[in-house]
């Protein structure tokens, strides 16, 4: 049932973009940090824009964010995308949070790899699922502690107009 991937970079392999690709229909990865020596023949785009249903989504990696993860450097980069969703990561912890009716995704880390720059941060492995219906898109965020799956939901409704 999932059409499409959006992955924020640093698969640092062929076989993991393969493993991707085999998931869904529609996969758009963005280069990470550490994607630049491993893929170099990838020529994997710094931002992307794609449309899912009645939605513009942005996806970037989120290196270029300073500082990172920087809510005011990030709506700057909706605005020059010009999109209603911007999926970024590069802090390794997952993030949902809405401003001036968009909103902004963090899927956090799926391998659990720790936090950059910060010393004794715990390490919460993390992926996030969307359903876009109309205009409401609903965000399952699974986390996994202390060796347990815990989900949580979030919705976002597209303003008319917007």
């Amino acid at each position: 049932k999932i059409r499409t991937v959006l992955c924020t970079g640093n698969v640092t392999s062929h076989e993991n973009i393969e493993h991707l690709t085999s998931i869904a229909p529609n996969v758009h990865i963005v280069k990470g940090d550490r994607d630049g020596i491993l893929l170099e023949n990838q020529n994997l785009p710094e931002s992307v824009v794609v449309t899912i249903g009645q939605f513009k989504v942005g996806l970037m990696h989120g290196h270029q964010i300073v500082p990172w993860g920087d809510h005011e450097a990030l709506a700057a980069v909706q605005r020059r995308l010009d999109v209603d969703i911007l999926v970024s990561g590069h802090t390794h912890r997952n993030e949902i949070f809405q401003a001036n009716g968009k909103f902004y995704l963090n899927p956090g880390s799926v391998s659990g790899a720790p936090n950059p720059g910060v010393d004794g941060a715990p390490i919460v492995p993390s992926f996030m699922l969307m359903a876009i219906q109309g205009p409401s898109a609903v965000v399952y965020v699974y986390e996994l502690q202390d060796g347990k799956a815990n989900v949580a939901m979030s919705e976002f409704r597209k303003e008319m107009g917007a």
